[in-house]
């Protein structure tokens, strides 16, 4: 197989941490192992080297910045993102981002081989985000989406979506998240209910407390973000705090100790390319609640229980079913793992190393696979 030169930009990366920098990690590690030649670059973090190599064999290459924290992830602008691309001579460019222009405009004007990953739904967002997102997006795809040479989606849905953009089919593969790793499962069982991720609007976590008004145990949200000071108004104002705990961030530790021991996890999202988070909590053999929205269908599959968005009643009735049925959440907390080990990258790497080797080449990018079984 020929070893190529990739080059994975991000405006983010390790020490910031969230679902696009992990998938880039575990990518960047195993097409590393494979022979390829991986790069990537990205901002430069207060702190970190201006370049380093790793020891799972790939690179960074650290930006001058400027941060503006007016949301999270902060405003982010980086100097000569253009001159490094082209110094870097990669055989193929992975871009993963779509909110910072001095990234878009200068990838846009890359002319090598070049592809895209969704990683959110196009337009996402809730309240006053949802117009901001929208008008970006729309300049996104009007200047920057056609300029790729393909197009990489963590769903079907965010595929389909995709093309609804103008992207033509053949153009657009899904390479789901994965995990790398699986932990042990056990059978302890806590007296509490977990909610845990970012916390902006469009995560719904509004419309779970409202459902925990009906609902007799304990629920744990642990998170962070620019939602958290209105979700805690809410408990207090539903007067929920005996019920309803807001642990903020939380340690590695913790969180694991959180995900191996609740009753059932809750992902009450308003729009969701994949849920990375539901993955995580199925791997731990718990049973999941989450919405029926975007890609969440498709990585829930048979681990759990959808229910429409923006429905505290349904979500408290879903709550309700499993706290009284212990056996139901035993079936469900086999068919979690069972689901959860669908999604190993041992599955869905070389899927990914095809599409990129085929855009180094100048040759079209085998179809994708169509939609991911829900049964695994």
């Amino acid at each position: 197989m020929k070893r190529v030169r990739i080059t994975d930009v991000n405006p983010f990366f390790y020490p910031w941490t969230g679902g696009i920098e992990h998938r880039m990690h575990d990518t960047a590690r195993l097409l590393s192992s494979r022979g390829h030649d991986v790069t990537i670059l990205t901002s430069r973090l207060p702190g970190t080297p201006e370049e380093e190599r790793t020891e799972f064999g790939y690179r960074v290459v650290r930006l001058k910045s400027r941060f503006v924290n007016v949301y999270n992830p902060p405003f982010v602008s980086s100097s000569d993102v253009l001159e490094n691309l082209r110094s870097l001579d990669a055989d193929v460019v992975s871009y993963n981002y779509r909110w910072a222009p001095s990234y878009n405009r200068d990838v846009a004007r890359y002319d090598g081989g070049k592809v895209f990953t969704v990683h959110n739904m196009w337009g996402e967002g809730a309240g006053l985000q949802a117009p901001i997102s929208e008008i970006n997006d729309r300049i996104f795809v009007n200047r920057c989406l056609r300029t790729f040479d393909h197009v990489i989606t963590v769903s079907e849905d965010a595929r389909r979506a995709t093309i609804g953009k103008g992207v033509p089919p053949e153009r657009v593969t899904t390479v789901p998240n994965c995990l790398s790793s699986y932990p042990e499962t056990n059978d302890e069982e806590g007296d509490f209910i977990l909610s845990l991720g970012r916390m902006v609007r469009v995560k719904g976590l509004g419309h779970l407390v409202e459902a925990m008004r009906r609902v007799e145990c304990r629920l744990l949200i642990c998170g962070k973000g620019p939602d958290a000071a209105r979700i805690s108004r809410k408990i207090r104002a539903l007067g929920l705090q005996d019920r309803v705990e807001m642990r903020g961030w939380v340690t590695e530790e913790e969180k694991v100790r959180l995900m191996s021991t609740c009753r059932m996890f809750v992902i009450p999202s308003l729009s969701e390319a994949f849920g990375i988070a539901a993955m995580e909590q199925m791997s731990y053999g718990r049973p999941v609640i989450s919405t029926n929205v975007n890609g969440l269908p498709e990585t829930v599959g048979d681990g759990g229980i959808l229910v429409d968005p923006g429905d505290p009643g349904g979500l408290a009735d879903a709550i309700n079913s499993l706290l009284s049925d212990g056996d139901l959440r035993q079936e469900l907390r086999r068919k979690a793992r069972a689901r959860a080990e669908y999604f190993s990258w041992d599955n869905h790497i070389g899927r990914l190393e095809e599409v990129l080797l085929s855009v180094a080449a100048g040759e079209p990018a085998p179809p994708s696979h169509g939609p991911v079984p829900s049964g695994k």
